[in-house]
């Protein structure tokens, strides 16, 4: 096995969804407070904020976040940004939870990336629930995703909700191949040399107390990594980027670091307290500064390879 690279290509991700559970102004207000929050935190104008600017450094070079309101609070959400101070952080990327596979149909991925969406998220466990979508659907879907300009979260996970499955390998093999399974059918036709994330969440995890076991998703990870359909895209200059989701929040990114694992999480009802998700945002900037330390990277930089320290 060759030796991993002394930098990751892939950036770091964390989002969350805001699914239905907030009001038009709810929406707002999280996303004006979460920026508030993280330009405070961010901020490099005086001396006693020396550490926090090295954390600034490390979000600005190697984390994605990402929010996906509610379709009628996307726009306003969208401007939030825009009417918002620049911080030294990283850019807030924002996406919808669903969109046609058509320009001209339902939700018009043509429209979406006119009004600044970055992401789309597809094949929710809730959309396949409720409204019969399929594998097939969604590869249409992301096609058209791609087609303008924009990058699909793709969810997949296996089980039903409230099933939850005995620990062990036989319960994480059989996961591995319903999963891999899943990415094959949903990355058909899907342009090869584009950039996909896929969302990992286990059906029985989603809303439950806990998520599942970290040898459960590294398990699960892994596979979907050694697949044929994620290396052939690899070959071909398509990132593909894995997030774990599924009753994800605060606490839990440390403990599934590991090399080539997942790259970030996606967060539901966990992160939806600004404070929350922005703890989960800082959890997962250390850990890439971590890594960095590990490396040498920062000092390859001339950085200084203190841990960032957080207010």
């Amino acid at each position: 096995m060759s030796s991993p690279p002394p930098c990751r290509q892939r950036r770091r991700l964390v989002g969350v969804s805001t699914k239905m559970y907030f009001s038009h102004a709810r929406t707002t207000k999280f996303i004006t407070s979460f920026l508030d929050l993280m330009q405070h935190h961010t901020s490099s104008t005086t001396t006693e904020q020396s550490n926090s600017n090295l954390a600034a450094a490390a979000l600005a070079s190697k984390i994605d976040i990402f929010i996906i309101p509610d379709h009628l609070s996307l726009q306003s959400a969208i401007n939030c940004t825009a009417n918002h101070p620049p911080t030294d952080g990283p850019k807030i990327l924002f996406g919808a939870q669903n969109c046609h596979w058509e320009d001209h149909g339902e939700v018009s991925p043509a429209v979406l990336a006119e009004i600044g969406c970055s992401v789309v998220e597809l094949n929710h466990a809730e959309r396949r629930r409720y409204f019969g979508e399929t594998d097939a659907t969604t590869a249409k879907k992301a096609q058209a995703v791609i087609r303008n300009g924009m990058i699909p979260i793709l969810c997949v996970g296996e089980g039903s909700p409230g099933e939850v499955p005995t620990p062990g390998k036989t319960s994480r093999e059989a996961a591995e191949k319903e999963v891999v399974g899943q990415v094959e059918r949903c990355l058909e036709g899907v342009d090869p040399t584009k950039e996909v994330w896929l969302a990992y969440e286990p059906v029985w995890a989603i809303g439950a107390k806990e998520p599942a076991g970290v040898e459960h998703v590294s398990g699960v990870v892994r596979a979907i990594r050694r697949s044929a359909v994620v290396n052939g895209r690899e070959e071909r200059g398509g990132m593909t980027r894995i997030l774990y989701g599924g009753s994800a929040g605060p606490g839990l990114f440390g403990r599934l670091k590991e090399e080539d694992g997942v790259d970030g999480l996606f967060l539901g009802r966990f992160g939806h307290e600004e404070g929350q998700f922005w703890k989960t945002v800082r959890e997962v900037a250390e850990v890439e500064w971590e890594g960095e330390v590990r490396l040498g990277g920062c000092q390859s930089a001339g950085r200084s390879c203190r841990s960032p320290v957080y207010n």
